[in-house]
C-alpha cells in the first residue's frame, strides 16, 4: 500500500475526509489542511481525478522526527527515494516549516536536496545526477519538529479544473466555490440560486456535484510521467469516472449578476464543465430576487469591500440583501464575506457561522437554514 497526502483549504478538511472515504481508501491522520490516508497505486489516478475538494495530491514517503539538521539529513536520506525517481529524473525541493527548531527554509531545501542526490546517486553509482527526466517535485513539511517528506502528483494545482481559463475581479477558487455548494446540501427538487455569480463557479460546482462530473476528468496529472504508474490506471479511473456521471439530473442552477461580462464568462464556463443543460445564466440585479414559486437556497460570495466596491457600499450592500432576501420566504440563504459584523448589517443573526479561507482571506460563512 500507497501512504497519500491529500491537502486542502482550512475549513474543508471534513468534506475532504469523507470524499476519501467514499473513494475506499482508509484514513490515517487529519490535521488543518491536511489529510493522509492509504491506497494502492491506482488511487493516484482515482484522487487525482475525483477529490472535489483537495488543492494537491502527494505521495508521502516517510514521517520522522527532525529537530536538528543531521536528523533531517539522516531521515532523509533512508527514505526509499529510487522507488519513483529514476537516474536521470529532476527532483527540485521546496516545501515549509512551522513552530519547529528548523525554521530557516532555504536551509532544509538545502539538506533535503543533498540527502537526496546522496541516496540516488549510491543506488545509481553516479557523483553527478543529471536531472534531465521526469520532474518530481519533493515537498517537505515541517510541523513542530516533525518531517513529512512528500513528492507532488497533480503538478497544476488540483482546484484547476480546466473549464475557467477566464476569470471575472477577485474570483473564488474553485475548492472553496464546490465547498459552499456542499455545506448548503444541493437536492434535485430545490433550485441553488446565487445572485452574485461572478465566473458562476459556485453555481457550476453545485451542477458537478449533483452530475456527479469528476472535476479532474478533463486535465491532466504529474503523476501521469512516473514510471512507477502504468498508463492503464489512468485510463481507468477517467473511465469509472465517465460511467459514474449522471445522465437524467432534474438539478437547477440560476447563476446571476448585474455585470454583462460576468455573465458571459459565467456561461462560457458553464458549457466547458459540461453543465451549461443545468445551470442557467443570465443578467440580474440581486436586489430583485424573487422565488418565483420554487424552493431554494441562495449561495452566494457578495463583494467585500476590498477589489469590488468600497467597504462603505458593501456594507450597504449588506443591509440591502437583507430586506430583499427577505422576501425569499422559507428559502435558505448562505452567504460568505469577511464582514464580522455582517448579521448586524443584514438584520439577523445567523443559524450556523462557520470560519473558512479565500485565499490569505479569513471570511465567515453565515448559514440561515431557515429565512423570515
Amino acid at each position: 500500500m500507497i501512504q497519500y497526502t491529500a491537502t486542502c483549504l482550512f475549513g474543508l478538511e471534513s468534506l475532504l475526509g469523507a470524499e476519501i472515504d467514499a473513494l475506499g481508501y482508509k484514513r490515517l491522520e487529519t490535521i488543518d489542511g491536511r489529510v493522509t490516508f492509504e491506497g494502492d497505486s491506482s488511487a493516484v489516478a482515482r484522487a487525482n481525478i475525483g477529490l472535489r475538494f483537495a488543492e494537491r495530491l502527494y505521495i508521502t514517503l516517510g514521517i520522522f522526527e527532525a529537530r536538528s539538521f543531521t536528523e533531517l539529513f539522516d531521515g532523509v536520506r533512508a527514505l526509499p527515494w529510487e522507488e519513483y525517481i529514476g537516474k536521470n529524473d529532476a527532483f527540485p525541493v521546496k516545501g515549509h516549516a512551522i513552530k519547529s527548531a528548523l525554521y530557516s527554509v532555504p536551509d532544509c531545501q538545502k539538506i533535503i536536496k543533498k540527502a537526496v542526490a546522496d541516496r540516488l546517486g549510491a543506488k545509481y553509482g553516479l557523483t553527478t545526477l543529471p536531472e534531465t527526466g521526469v520532474k518530481y517535485q519533493i515537498e517537505f513539511f515541517i510541523l513542530k519538529d516533525r518531517a513529512s517528506l512528500m513528492i507532488d502528483t497533480s503538478g497544476v494545482p488540483l482546484h484547476k479544473r480546466g473549464y475557467r481559463p477566464e476569470t471575472v475581479a477577485a474570483p473564488l477558487r474553485e475548492t472553496l466555490a464546490a465547498a459552499l455548494a456542499a455545506f448548503s446540501r444541493p437536492r434535485e427538487d430545490v433550485l441553488l440560486r446565487d445572485p452574485f455569480c461572478g465566473s458562476g463557479t459556485i453555481a457550476i460546482e453545485g451542477a458537478m456535484q449533483m452530475l456527479k462530473i469528476a472535476p479532474g476528468i478533463n486535465r491532466s496529472f504529474a503523476a501521469e510521467q512516473f514510471a512507477a504508474f502504468p498508463s492503464d490506471i489512468w485510463t481507468a479511473a477517467r473511465e469509472e469516472a465517465r460511467d459514474n456521471v449522471v445522465r437524467d439530473s432534474r438539478f437547477e442552477a440560476y447563476a446571476s449578476d448585474i455585470d454583462p461580462e460576468c455573465v458571459r464568462i459565467a456561461q462560457e464556463s458553464a458549457e466547458r464543465a459540461g453543465v451549461a443543460g443545468s445551470v442557467k445564466v443570465f443578467e440580474a440585479n440581486a436586489l430583485d430576487i424573487q422565488t418565483e414559486d420554487r424552493r431554494g437556497t441562495v449561495v452566494t460570495n457578495p463583494p467585500y469591500g476590498e477589489r469590488l466596491m468600497t467597504l462603505d457600499e458593501a456594507e450597504r450592500l449588506y443591509t440591502d440583501m437583507g430586506r430583499a432576501f427577505s422576501r425569499l420566504g422559507k428559502w435558505q440563504i448562505y452567504v460568505l464575506t469577511p464582514c464580522e459584523t455582517f448579521e448586524r448589517l443584514y438584520g439577523r443573526r445567523a443559524d450556523k457561522v462557520r470560519k473558512l479561507y479565500n485565499g490569505m482571506i479569513p471570511c465567515l460563512f453565515y448559514q440561515y437554514f431557515k429565512n423570515k
